[in-house]
C-alpha cells in the first residue's frame, strides 16, 4: 500500500527528526538524533534516488539533522554552510552567497507571492497486513527473508520493492515544470530521504517506510547548464494508485517465492476490492495486529452518513479516501514512547500467544506453507493476456468510463496479483497486458487540435464499449438493510463479455514454437501440446486453472458467466430480497391499492412480452 501526504511547513523537517525518526515519540530535548534513533532501536534514515549524484550524497549513506533542516526546510543545499563559507572568504555578498546555495526559486519568493510553498511529498510503504504479521510472529529467517537477506545488493524485499517503485516513477512519471506549466521535461532523478518504522501509535507491528521526496529536481537548460526546478507534483500524484500497486506486486512475489507460500482473495468491505492476503493467516491475527481498524470504521460511518444527507447520495471513490483520512485523523492516539524492536517482538509474541495461543502462533509459517503449497499446486503461473486485456478493460470501463494508461496498468497489475497468487511472472507482463487492453478494446476519445501540441501517450484518454451492466440489490449481512450493488461488482458483471469476445475472435492456425514466441512474447502455452489451441480453448484452459484454486475462495468473483452471480449463496439471496420485495408489494395492494382495471390486451406488447420473459424469484438476474 502507499499513501500520500504533502509537507508544506518550513518547519516540518522538526517532525521528522524529532517525531518520525524517533518512531512518532517525542524525542528528549537535547539528544542527538542518532542517539535518540539508537535508543529508540530504529534503523538509521538513509537516502535514496538517482538525484543525490548532483548533490553529494550517496545513497544509503545516513541523513543529518542539518542536512534534513536544510533541503527539506530551506531548499538549499545540504552542504551550503561549507559552499556559503567558502564564496564568502573569496570576496562575495552575505545576499549573493546564500543564493548560491538555494535549489530553485527561493522560498521567499514563494511566499511574498501570499502563495504556500511545497517543500516535499510523504510516500508511505507498507505491505500487505498478512505480511506483516508473518513478519512480527515469525523467526528471525522469515523476517529477513520479508525484509529481505543482504546477499542481494543489501536491500530487503521491503526495500526492494520501494526501490522498484521509485525507479519506475523516475523513469515513467517523474517531470519538471516551469513557464506555468507550459514548458516541462522528464527528470529521472529523486531526492529521497527515508525513514524505517515498525509499530503504530498504538504499539502493534505495522512495519512502514517514510520516503520523503524532494520538490527539487535537475535539468538542463537551453545553454546545457544544469538548474533545479520544482517537481510536476499533480502528475505523481496521479499516478500513486500506479505505484502502490507496483509497490504491492513486487513486496508479495518476492516473499512469496521465498517462503513458497501464495495469496488468496480477503474481503475487507462487502462489494469493494477484496484484498489479495497470505493463505494460511487467519483473519483473527490480522484484526490482532489492525488495532486502530475498528475505530477509524466506526467513525467512518458517521462521517458517511453526514456526507449523504449533506450531498443526498454515498460518496463515490475520491470522498472516501477523504473521509478514510479524517477517520484516521480523529482517531489517531496521543505519541508514545518508542522501544526497541527485539522489546517489541517479545511483547508482539506474549499478546499473540495469550490471546491466541501457542499452537496457532507457532504454527502460522507451516499453515502458509501448506495453504500455498496446495494452490501452487492447482494455479500454474500462466496468464492468459487475451483474457487478461479483456477483463482489464471491461474493469476499469465500468468503474471509470473514461480513463487513462495509468489506470489501466494499476489495474492488470492487480490482474497478476489476483491470478497468479504470489507466482513469478515475465518482467514487462503489467506494460503488455496494459498496452493490449487499450489498443484492442478501448477506443481513444483525445482527439488532436491543428496547431496545437500533441499530447503525449500516458495524457490520452479512453473509453470502451463493453455492456453497462445494470443496477441490483444485495441482501446486506448481519442484519444490515439492503444495498446497491458497487461500481466494482458492476465491473466483475461486465468483465463477462471476456468469453464472448474470444469466442468472436478469429481462430488462429496452428503455428510453430518460433511463431509462437514472435506473435505473442508474453502469451502463456501448455507444455505437451501439439497444435496452437483456439483463444476459445485457451481461455478455458487457463480458466479451469484459476477456478481450481481455493474455488470456495474465487467462487463468484471468476470471469466464467457460467459462474458469475449464479452461485447457490448468491441464488438465496436474490431469491430472498425477490420474496421480500413480493410480500411488500402486496401488502401496499391489499392495504391501499384497489384492484386495477383490466387494460384491453395491445397484441404488440403481448408478442413482446413472450418473447422476452421477466426472471422469476430465484433465478437470479440475467446480465
Amino acid at each position: 500500500m502507499l499513501s500520500v501526504a504533502k509537507v508544506q511547513r518550513r518547519n516540518a523537517w522538526r517532525y521528522y527528526v524529532r517525531g518520525v525518526a524517533f518512531g512518532d515519540g517525542s524525542r528528549p530535548v537535547g539528544q542527538s538524533l542518532k542517539d535518540a534513533q539508537e535508543m529508540a532501536g530504529l534503523p538509521p534514515r538513509r537516502w535514496l534516488g538517482r538525484g543525490l549524484a548532483a548533490l553529494g550524497l550517496t545513497g544509503g549513506a545516513e541523513v543529518s539533522e542539518r542536512q534534513m533542516e536544510l533541503l527539506f526546510g530551506m531548499l538549499r543545499h545540504p552542504d551550503a554552510d561549507r559552499i556559503e563559507r567558502d564564496l564568502l572568504d573569496d570576496g562575495a555578498d552575505p545576499a549573493t552567497a546564500r543564493l548560491a546555495t538555494v535549489l530553485g526559486q527561493p522560498i521567499e519568493e514563494i511566499e511574498a507571492r501570499k502563495q504556500t510553498p511545497l517543500l516535499a511529498l510523504d510516500f508511505t510503504f507498507r505491505p500487505p497486513a498478512s505480511l506483516i504479521v508473518l513478519w512480527a510472529l515469525g523467526d528471525a529467517r522469515t523476517r529477513r527473508i520479508i525484509e529481505r537477506a543482504h546477499e542481494r545488493a543489501h536491500e530487503r524485499a521491503h526495500e526492494r520493492a520501494i526501490a522498484k517503485a521509485l525507479r519506475w516513477l523516475e523513469d515513467e512519471v517523474a517531470e519538471t515544470r516551469w513557464s506555468s506549466g507550459r514548458d516541462r521535461a522528464k527528470t529521472p532523478a529523486f531526492v529521497v530521504a527515508a525513514f524505517r518504522h515498525f509499530d503504530n501509535r498504538d504499539g502493534f507491528p505495522l512495519l512502514h517506510d517514510h520516503c520523503l521526496v524532494l520538490n527539487r529536481v535537475q535539468r538542463l537548460d537551453d545553454d546545457g547548464e544544469p538548474v533545479w526546478g520544482a517537481l510536476d507534483t499533480v502528475r505523481l500524484y496521479k499516478y500513486v494508485v500506479a505505484a502502490g500497486t507496483l509497490y504491492t506486486l513486487a513486496m508479495t512475489t518476492e516473499v512469496c517465492e521465498e517462503l513458497g507460500v501464495a495469496t488468496v482473495p480477503r474481503e475487507v468491505t462487502p462489494g469493494l476490492r477484496p484484498v489479495m492476503e497470505t493463505a494460511g493467516v487467519d483473519s483473527e491475527l490480522i484484526a490482532w495486529s489492525s488495532t486502530r481498524r475498528q475505530r477509524i470504521e466506526d467513525v467512518l460511518e458517521g462521517l458517511t452518513y453526514t456526507y449523504a444527507e449533506k450531498h443526498g447520495r454515498l460518496p463515490g471513490e475520491r470522498a472516501r479516501h477523504g473521509l478514510a483520512w479524517w477517520a484516521a485523523q480523529d482517531t489517531r492516539p496521543e505519541k508514545k514512547t518508542p522501544r526497541p524492536l527485539k522489546q517489541l517482538l517479545a511483547w508482539w509474541r506474549a499478546s499473540a500467544l495469550l490471546k491466541f495461543g501457542k499452537q496457532m502462533v507457532d504454527g502460522l509459517l507451516q499453515r502458509c506453507r501448506a495453504a500455498g503449497a496446495a494452490i501452487r499446486a492447482l494455479v500454474d503461473p500462466v496468464v492468459d493476456t487475451a483474457l487478461a486485456a479483456v477483463d482489464v478493460a471491461a474493469v476499469v470501463f465500468t468503474v471509470r468510463g473514461t480513463f487513462a494508461r495509468r489506470h489501466v496498468l494499476a489495474e492488470a497489475r492487480r490482474h497478476l496479483l489476483e491470478t497468479l497468487r504470489g507466482q513469478e511472472f515475465t518482467r514487462g507482463l503489467d506494460d503488455y497486458i496494459a498496452n493490449r487492453a487499450l489498443s484492442h478494446h478501448s477506443r481513444q476519445l483525445t482527439v488532436p487540435q491543428p496547431g496545437r501540441r500533441t499530447s503525449a501517450s500516458d495524457q490520452l484518454s479512453y473509453t470502451a464499449d463493453f455492456a453497462w451492466p445494470g443496477r441490483w440489490w444485495i441482501a446486506g449481512a448481519d442484519g444490515k438493510p439492503l444495498r446497491a450493488a458497487t461500481r466494482y461488482e458492476r465491473a466483475r458483471v461486465a468483465s463477462l463479455a471476456v468469453r464472448n469476445t474470444i469466442r468472436a475472435t478469429r481462430t488462429t492456425p496452428a503455428a510453430t514454437p518460433t511463431d509462437h514466441h514472435t506473435e505473442a512474447p508474453h502469451g502463456v502455452d501448455h507444455p505437451g501440446r501439439d497444435a496452437a489451441l483456439t483463444p476459445a480453448q485457451r481461455a478455458a484452459a487457463v480458466q479451469a486453472h484459476h477456478q481450481a484454486a481455493m474455488p470456495e475462495q474465487l467462487e463468484g468473483r471468476t470471469t466464467d458467466p457460467e459462474t458469475w452471480m449464479r452461485t447457490p449463496a448468491n441464488l438465496e439471496r436474490l431469491a430472498a430480497i425477490t420474496r421480500a420485495a413480493d410480500a411488500r408489494r402486496r401488502a401496499l395492494e391489499d392495504r391501499e391499492l384497489p384492484a386495477p382495471a383490466a387494460d384491453p390486451v395491445d397484441p404488440r406488447r403481448q408478442e413482446h412480452e413472450q418473447q422476452h420473459p421477466q426472471p422469476g424469484p430465484g433465478q437470479g438476474i440475467q446480465p
